[in-house]
């Protein structure tokens, strides 16, 4: 599995390979990386992917890969990349993936470790009650075929209607919570089958909810923009478009194959299946994916709310008075035309962020007001039992990366692997030596997200401020985690 391709160093956080490694390259690859996760990098062979996006039609600049990357589909985890719609650019299902807007939120509270610390295995058991989680998982959401074509137009919005949430909770989401120009007839009738039971479900793999601490304050802004304090209970919810997603990104790569001769698109690996972005099928790839994306949306607004229902049951207290406020929520897994400077002057781009996450820097308007005079917050989950992070995107990678980040800390090993190699006892054991309560619906679950599969999330979070795209506000303790 190992890569022996060029990798030629350029900076303390920056490596690269040149186009010549494939004649078909049309630009150079940059991977994000300290020394140290370059040799775990150079273990996989997602950096072979890295050169293969470089070789797709309209591409501008380069293939980047931030410090996660690991292997995917096409495109590696990690990977971003932009293309020209007026030059030939393509857009390609395998650069936003099959869990379209995968992404994670994060909530705040008024609660204080050092009080709620005798309330935490109920807390624990609350949560993986009240929340639909493992494979196949149902929501506690049922919807008629009208409900969900709303859903997938208004996202957030529509369950904020039905009571599910406040206009505030979605100021404080990417996109507020729906991304306009979906189209529910872009959608097939398999995907509507697949969705109309999850909304409000966690889902398996990596997907998870936690109950967390702030450990560490890096910066003072935490507490005036993000009033969090160290000692102070914080909530993650990472999931994402279910099986719903998974069925469009399925549906459009079937279509995107038959493109490939129709628009006589030569590329080194089939999974990079794409059409050009002003074609009849990118559009209408482009709306079922923001359909989609609203989707994923509307699901974590759900989550959130079964969240907050968990806390009153516990605390006998409303969520406002628990001030359960949503900091923010971004998408991980997505496709989006934007704005960046290109060769001196701004042009519209079509940027891929597969495992990545938008990190726009100070004053972007496209950053929520209340943040505005801050960057967009990033939030940055870490493996099970190892910490996250929250941070605030800049205006280097505004120049750098196309306003792109990582998004985790990027697997070592595969789920396969993981669940063979590791001793399911040793890592409970493990787990309750650092006081982290974990609820799953079966151990496989627990062993193929161990820490010991992902890198060294401070490696990571190193990395990325280090390089001046990411700019770190606080480190988040897992307390207790609720897995699929």
């Amino acid at each position: 599995m190992t890569w022996s391709g060029p990798l030629e160093k350029i900076s303390e956080f920056k490596y690269r390979i040149p186009p010549a490694y494939k004649k078909e390259m049309t630009v150079e690859g940059i991977i994000y990386a300290s020394e140290q996760l370059v040799k775990t990098i150079r273990e996989d062979k997602a950096p072979e992917q890295v050169a293969n996006v470089a070789c797709i039609p309209g591409i501008v600049k380069y293939s980047l890969a931030m410090p996660d990357i690991h292997w995917g589909y096409g495109f590696p985890i990690g990977g971003v990349a932009a293309t020209d719609p007026y030059s030939g650019g393509v857009i390609s299902p395998g650069g936003v993936g099959y869990d379209i807007n995968c992404g994670v939120r994060l909530l705040r509270t008024n609660l204080d470790f050092k009080d709620v610390v005798d309330k935490m295995d109920k807390l624990a058991n609350s949560l993986y009650a009240n929340v639909p989680c493992g494979l196949g998982s149902r929501g506690k959401v049922r919807l008629s075929y009208k409900e969900a074509r709303r859903l997938l137009i208004k996202g957030a919005a529509w369950l904020v209607s039905k009571g599910f949430g406040v206009k505030e909770d979605l100021d404080n989401c990417e996109e507020s919570g729906a991304m306009d120009g979906a189209d529910a007839d872009a959608v097939s009738q398999r995907a509507y089958e697949r969705g109309k039971s999850q909304v409000g479900s966690l889902g398996s793999g990596n997907h998870f909810l936690e109950v967390q601490v702030v450990d560490k304050v890096f910066d003072l802004r935490a507490q005036e923009f993000f009033g969090l304090s160290e000692g102070q209970l914080t909530v993650m919810i990472h999931s994402g478009s279910r099986g719903f997603g998974y069925q469009v990104c399925d549906d459009s790569l079937r279509e995107m194959v038959r493109c490939l001769s129709k628009y006589n698109i030569s590329l080194p690996d089939r999974q990079l299946a794409s059409a050009p972005l002003r074609s009849h099928e990118a559009e209408r790839y482009i709306a079922a994916m923001k359909s989609a994306a609203n989707y994923a949306w509307a699901n974590r607004q759900m989550l959130m709310h079964l969240v907050r229902l968990s806390f009153e049951k516990v605390f006998n207290k409303g969520w406002q008075s628990l001030e359960m406020d949503l900091i923010y929520d971004v998408a991980h897994n997505i496709a989006k035309l934007e704005k960046h400077i290109l060769d001196g002057r701004k042009k519209e781009l079509c940027v891929h962020r597969k495992g990545a996450t938008r990190a726009l820097g100070t004053g972007h308007p496209e950053v929520s007001f209340k943040y505005r005079n801050l960057g967009q917050p990033v939030i940055i989950p870490g493996s099970m039992g190892s910490f996250s992070y929250l941070l605030i995107g800049t205006k280097k990678a505004e120049e750098e990366t196309f306003a792109s980040t990582c998004h985790g800390a990027g697997r070592v090993k595969s789920r396969r692997r993981a669940s063979r190699s590791l001793d399911f006892s040793l890592l409970m054991q493990a787990l309750r030596k650092k006081e982290v309560i974990v609820k799953a619906a079966g151990k496989r679950t627990i062993l193929e997200e161990a820490p010991q599969a992902y890198k060294d999330i401070d490696e990571v979070i190193r990395t990325v401020e280090g390089s001046g795209i990411s700019k770190k506000i606080c480190r988040l303790k897992p307390l207790c985690v609720i897995k699929g």
